[in-house]
C-alpha cells in the first residue's frame, strides 16, 4: 500500500465517523467537549454554524451520526466489560434495561447532547452574524422550511436582499406542520426560526406562490425552491371512493392537528405505513382519544423506514406494530368506515437476496376501526411551476438538478430539501441549503458554480506535557444514559406536553464523557520511529502493527488484530528503517493517546483535527482566494 496522505482533509474527516456521516458535517466531538466543560453557549454556536437548528434537531434529528459512532463498535468488540449495565443507562432511544440486564453496545447520545446545548445556553442574539451593507442583489426563497431558512441565513448577512414566501402564518415548513408538539414545542421553533428572520430577512407569510413565471417576472436575481414534498400518497383500494369521512392522509392530518383544526379522533385507529410519519400519526392519535391504535405495515419490522427509536417510542406508549399485512380493501357500511381487510404475507428471498412478499395462504384479516391514517409516503408536487418556464423535470416529477450545485436547467433557479431529490429529513435539507447558498453566491458573483470550495481544516497538537493532553483522554466505561420522560398519565393526556425532558447538567457531563474524541488524531512521524514496538504493546485495542507491506487485502489479514471492517481505512506509513511499515487500523481506536505517551521519541502525537465546511461568502469565491494569494506574495 502507498503511504497514507494525511494532508488530504478527507482522510481524518472520515476518521471522525459522526461528522463524516452528518450531512451538514457538524463537528460533533468539538461541541460535545464544550458541553462537558459546561460551555453550553459555545457548544450551541458550533452547532448553529453547521446545522442551523440545534434545539429542533436535538429533539427530532434522524441522527445519521449515531449509527456511525465509533463508541458502538468499541463496545461491541469489547463485550459487556466495555459498558456495564447500570442504573440510568439505556439502549438507543432511552428506555433502558434494569441494572444487570442485557448489555447493549450503544453510541454516544449525540442528538440529545445537542439539545442540552440548546436548553442550557445563554442569550445568543449578540453572537449572531452582523449584517453587511446591501450588495444590490435580490433573491426569493419559496417555502419557509429548513432548506429555505438555511439559504436565507447564509445569504442575508452577506448583503443579499432575501425574501421568503410561505403560505402559512409562521416560518418552519414541515418542522412546524408535521412534527407533533409532544416531540417539538412550538416555542423552540419560534426561537430558532426567529434568529434567521431577525437577520433582515423579509418574510412574506400567508403568501403562497401560484406561478413561477409570475415570480420570475419580478426580476429576482436568483430563486430558491424549498417548498418540500407537500403531497401525501393515498391508497386506491376497493371501498376507498365510497367512504367520505375518517380516512386521512397522514401529513395533512398532522398539519390539521398542529393548527388545532382536529382535536379528537375515534377510539379504534389504524395507521398504515412504516415510516416516521406513521409513528407521529399513531402517537398523536393516542393523545387525541384513540384507545385502540394499531400500526399496520406490509414489510417486516426491521425493514420499516422509521428510525429504531421512533418505533421503540411508539411501542413504549402501548401501540402495537403489526407487520407483513398488505392492505386489500376498506370495509364500510353505507359509506361509513367500519374496518380494513389485509392479506397476510411473508418475506421470501431469491438467490440474489431480492425480497418478495408472498401470500401465506391464511384467510384475509379484517381489522375493525373508526379511522384510518394513511402514511405510506410523500410525493413532490409542483403545480405552480409552469412546464414551459425553462425548468426541466424528470419522469418522476422531480427537477433535473446538478447533484452538488442544486442548480436547475433555468440557471438562476435552485432547489433544495425535499423539493430537490425527494423526501429526506431536516438535517439533509439544511445541508442542501448550505450548498445551494454557495452556488447562488458564486453564480451571482460570476463564478463557475461547479467548482466547489474546499473545507477549512486545522490540525494542532494537543500535547501539554509528557503525559498531559489538552483534552480528557480517559475512556469512560459508562453505558448510554437514559433520557427521562414525563409521566405517562401526563404525557398521554395532552398532545402539547413534551415527552422527553432532556438531560440535566450532571447526566450530560457523564454522557459527554462517553465520547471518544475521534477528532483528536493519532499522527505518526516515520523518521522519528525507532521501531521499538512500545506503541504496539500498550495499545489497548491492538490497532497498531509493524509488518512488511503488501496490498490492502493481504495486509488486513496480517495485523496484530485482523482489520475486518472494510469501511474503515488503514493508516500506513512510509517504509521504516527495517523495511517494515507501520499500519494502524482506524476502526476501533480509542484515541486515548497511550501510544503517544509511551513513544520514547515522539513519533506519535495526538493532534486535534477540525474541519468546517466553507459556506457562502468571500471564502467560497475564487476571486477572493486569488486576491488573498497576491496579497500574501
Amino acid at each position: 500500500m502507498q503511504p497514507t496522505n494525511i494532508a488530504n482533509p478527507s482522510y481524518f474527516h472520515k476518521v471522525v465517523d459522526c461528522q463524516w456521516a452528518c450531512p451538514a458535517h457538524t463537528p460533533v466531538p468539538e461541541y460535545i467537549r464544550l458541553i462537558g466543560q459546561g460551555r453550553y453557549t459555545d457548544a450551541y454556536m458550533v452547532n448553529w454554524v453547521s446545522n442551523v437548528f440545534p434545539g429542533i434537531l436535538g429533539r427530532t434529528c434522524d441522527r445519521p451520526c449515531e449509527p456511525a459512532c465509533r463508541r458502538s463498535r468499541v463496545e461491541e468488540n469489547n463485550g459487556p466489560g466495555a459498558g456495564p449495565s447500570q442504573a440510568g443507562s439505556a439502549p438507543l432511544g432511552g428506555r433502558g434495561e434494569a441494572p444487570g440486564g442485557p448489555f447493549h453496545p450503544e453510541p454516544v447520545a449525540i442528538c440529545r447532547l445537542k439539545r442540552v446545548a440548546a436548553d442550557m445556553k445563554d442569550d445568543v442574539r449578540q453572537r449572531m452574524p452582523k449584517l453587511a451593507p446591501g450588495n444590490g442583489k435580490r433573491m426569493a426563497c419559496i417555502g419557509a422550511g429548513p432548506a429555505s431558512l438555511t439559504v436565507a441565513r447564509d445569504l442575508a448577512p452577506l448583503g443579499y436582499e432575501v425574501t421568503v414566501f410561505d403560505g402559512e402564518a409562521k416560518a418552519g415548513g414541515f418542522i412546524r406542520t408535521q412534527i407533533p408538539r409532544f416531540r417539538l414545542p412550538e416555542s423552540v421553533i419560534d426561537e430558532e426560526t426567529g434568529y434567521i428572520l431577525d437577520l433582515g430577512v423579509n418574510f412574506k407569510s400567508g403568501q403562497r406562490i401560484a406561478s413561477m413565471k409570475g415570480l420570475l417576472a419580478q426580476d429576482y436575481d436568483a430563486v430558491f425552491v424549498g417548498c418540500g414534498a407537500p403531497r401525501g400518497r393515498d391508497l386506491d383500494l376497493p371501498g376507498r371512493s365510497e367512504i367520505t369521512e375518517n380516512i386521512h392522509i397522514g401529513i395533512d392530518w398532522l398539519a390539521s392537528v398542529s393548527f388545532g383544526h382536529i382535536t379528537t379522533i375515534g377510539q379504534r385507529v389504524i395507521v398504515l405505513g412504516g415510516g416516521n410519519t406513521a409513528m407521529d400519526c399513531c402517537r398523536s392519535a393516542r393523545r387525541l382519544g384513540g384507545t385502540d391504535v394499531k400500526v399496520i405495515v406490509r414489510s417486516g419490522f426491521d425493514e420499516m423506514k422509521a428510525s429504531p427509536w421512533e418505533k421503540e417510542d411508539a411501542q413504549h406508549e402501548g401501540i402495537p406494530i403489526i407487520n407483513f399485512h398488505v392492505p386489500k380493501s376498506f370495509a364500510h357500511r353505507q359509506g361509513k368506515l367500519t374496518g380494513m381487510t389485509f392479506e397476510v404475507v411473508q418475506a421470501v428471498y431469491d438467490g440474489s437476496g431480492r425480497r418478495s412478499l408472498v401470500p401465506t395462504g391464511v384467510p384475509d384479516v379484517l381489522v375493525e376501526c373508526d379511522a384510518v391514517l394513511i402514511a405510506v409516503g410523500q410525493e413532490n408536487a409542483f403545480p405552480w411551476i409552469e412546464r414551459d418556464c425553462g425548468i426541466t423535470f424528470d419522469k418522476g416529477g422531480l427537477p433535473v438538478l446538478g447533484k452538488e450545485t442544486f442548480q436547475s436547467s433555468l440557471p438562476n433557479v435552485f432547489f433544495g430539501g425535499d423539493a430537490a431529490f425527494g423526501p429526506k429529513n431536516i438535517i439533509t435539507a439544511v445541508a442542501h441549503g448550505h450548498e445551494a447558498a454557495v452556488s447562488i453566491d458564486r453564480f451571482l458573483n460570476g463564478e463557475d458554480i461547479r467548482r466547489r470550495p474546499d473545507p477549512m481544516t486545522n490540525l494542532m497538537s494537543t500535547k501539554m506535557g509528557i503525559h498531559e493532553w489538552s483534552y480528557d483522554n480517559d475512556t469512560s466505561n459508562d453505558a448510554r444514559f437514559k433520557v427521562p420522560w414525563a409521566k405517562a398519565e401526563i404525557a398521554l393526556a395532552s398532545i402539547r406536553v413534551e415527552v422527553e425532558l432532556g438531560f440535566d447538567a450532571a447526566t450530560a457531563f457523564k454522557e459527554a464523557g462517553r465520547c471518544l474524541n475521534c477528532d483528536v488524531q493519532t499522527v505518526f512521524t516515520a523518521p522519528a520511529c525507532i521501531e521499538c514496538d512500545a506503541c504496539v504493546d500498550i495499545c489497548p485495542m491492538d490497532c497498531i502493527s509493524f509488518t512488511a507491506n503488501g496490498d490492502e487485502a493481504d495486509l488486513r489479514t496480517r495485523l496484530k488484530a485482523p482489520a475486518l471492517n472494510l469501511a474503515q481505512d488503514l493508516y500506513v506509513s512510509g517504509e521504516l528503517k527495517t523495511g517494515r511499515v507501520m499500519v494502524k487500523d482506524e476502526d476501533v481506536c480509542l484515541h486515548c493517546g497511550l501510544c503517544a505517551e509511551r513513544c520514547p521519541t515522539g513519533a506519535w502525537d495526538m493532534q486535534k483535527f477540525l474541519l468546517t465546511t466553507t459556506q457562502a461568502g468571500p471564502s467560497c469565491r475564487d476571486a477572493n482566494k486569488a486576491a488573498a494569494r497576491v496579497g500574501a506574495a
